[in-house]
């Protein structure tokens, strides 16, 4: 597949660098001459200009692109971007860097197709380091949902359970299951749940510690602690 990635800062280059490693074809449009500098020394083939603008995403050969990330830290440049590039019939992918303004992009840029912000998903790894190793946010879908991988203690009262004796919370519902050691798949209804088992959930917020309880084990007062009043932030 073809990509055209804006910004060649620390998470744009990164991007480009995990999209061009698994085979794909990378144009990075960058206008910091310090910046153009280290992308072409890590051998992208780099367009010099402003990425909001239509002649430099031609140049970069946008009418041919699969997909746009659009990955500065100006979100003004990556809203229009991402608008010349739909137009083009392309993907796009918009970075945002302060929380309040994603309703706003949200309800203006419904062409988008994807909204991200790296401050969120750093977050999301920090609080896995913190939490430890039974529970695990996997990523932030929504204002109010999340998903999340839990392991199976010897402390959870369900364990010994199988997937269909599992009465989680209204708001919750099993996504993936894994017995120990072997990869996650669909669950099926006979499964037992054992310790060292995981089990990806997707929930919102209001009953996650509901779910830390029955699957980690974890006091009320612990779960409501850990849980907190969301998500990453």
């Amino acid at each position: 597949m073809r990509f055209v990635i804006i910004g060649a800062g620390r998470v744009g280059l990164r991007t480009a660098r995990v999209l061009r490693e698994e085979g794909h074809e990378v144009t990075v449009i960058e206008r910091e001459e310090s910046k153009v500098r280290r992308a072409r020394n890590q051998e992208f083939t780099v367009v010099e200009g402003d990425g909001s603008r239509e002649t430099i995403l031609e140049e970069a050969g946008l009418a041919e692109a699969d997909a746009l990330g659009a990955l500065t830290g100006d979100m003004n440049v990556n809203f229009t971007a991402c608008m010349i590039a739909k137009h083009h019939g392309c993907r796009t992918v918009m970075r945002i860097d302060e929380a309040y303004r994603e309703g706003i992009y949200r309800k203006y840029a419904e062409e988008v197709d994807e909204i991200i912000y790296p401050e969120r998903l750093g977050a999301i790894g920090a609080k896995n380091a913190l939490l430890g190793g039974t529970i695990r946010a996997i990523a932030d879908i929504a204002p109010n949902l999340q998903i999340v991988e839990l392991t199976f203690t010897d402390e959870a009262p369900i364990n010994g359970y199988s997937i269909s004796e599992l009465q989680l919370p209204a708001d919750a519902t099993v996504i993936a299951f894994g017995k120990r050691d072997r990869p996650l798949e669909i669950p099926s209804e006979d499964e037992s749940l054992e310790t060292g088992d995981r089990i990806v959930v997707l929930a919102d917020y209001e009953v996650l510690s509901e779910v830390r309880q029955l699957i980690v084990g974890e006091s009320a007062a612990r779960a409501a602690a850990n849980a907190g009043a969301g998500g990453v932030n």
